[in-house]
């Protein structure tokens, strides 16, 4: 396959070499990621300012690295039009450091570099590490040349509009239980600001913040990481609530005038 793998902790991360090795011993591959650190960026695109992009050496047997002064997503349309013309047969994500459990996946520019290749309509799997140290990659790694074997499989075409989330616990390979199919729990923090001053004497707020430990269903992504197992949720990024459109028609909503008087 000729797969593109990007990433949001940019090009220099160790998690994105690791995939990028790993998955090259077996596949076409081509790097294409930001320059530095894009985590949280979500799905952000480029648009008032131009795109600059860079080959760059990552070794290996990789057919060629680019680095992107934009987010994941911008990497990902990039490589889809001028960066890989000859066409794109999966995009892998990641190795991120850190977790995409629950309500991550909505910040994450991880996940998000896969949601664009699977509006693309490119099967697109992302990869985390649930862990802030780098002990894992590797073993991640060889999870994600397994999973890469599993979609050349024509049997194993991912629906559209779905994409695969993989969360790999930061633990020895001899500790992992399983690989458990799951949903997206909740993954809650408490926001905290530290106020700052800067050299010019204004104030400034520094985001922080600390996972909520909640209760969770034994199927959600975040129990499994608990339960030391590799997770792997399908997610659809349709994100109507389906049930409620009938509720709103009962509103009554659509057939109100509409009042022009504050216009």
């Amino acid at each position: 396959m000729r797969i593109l793998v990007s990433n949001d902790d940019g090009i220099s991360a160790p998690g994105i070499q690791a995939l990028a090795l790993a998955l090259a011993t077996e596949h076409e591959v081509t790097v294409v990621a930001p320059d530095r650190e894009r985590s949280a960026t979500g799905h952000a695109l480029t648009l008032h300012k131009p795109l600059r992009v860079e080959k760059v050496n990552l070794g290996g047997n990789i057919k060629a690295a680019y680095a992107v002064n934009g987010t994941p997503s911008d990497c990902v349309k990039l490589a889809n039009g001028p960066l890989m013309p000859e066409g794109i047969d999966a995009v892998f994500s990641g190795i991120n450091r850190g977790p995409n459990l629950g309500t991550d996946v909505i910040y994450s520019g991880t996940v998000s570099a896969a949601l664009e290749g699977t509006i693309l309509g490119i099967p697109s799997v992302a990869f985390s590490l649930a862990s802030f140290s780098d002990l894992g990659y590797e073993k991640a790694a060889e999870f994600a040349v397994e999973m890469a074997r599993q979609l050349s499989d024509p049997a194993h075409k991912l629906p559209r509009k779905v994409l695969l989330n993989v969360n790999y616990p930061a633990i020895s390979q001899e500790d992992v239980v399983g690989v458990r199919i799951t949903r997206l729990g909740e993954q809650r923090y408490t926001d905290s600001f530290e106020v700052r001053t800067d050299p010019r004497g204004k104030t400034y707020y520094w985001l922080a913040g600390e996972v909520i430990a909640l209760e969770e269903e034994p199927d959600t992504d975040v129990m499994a990481i608990r339960d030391n197992c590799i997770s792997v949720t399908p997610i659809h990024y349709d994100m109507t609530f389906h049930p409620m459109r009938q509720d709103l028609e009962g509103w009554n909503i659509a057939t109100r005038p509409v009042d022009r008087s504050r216009s």
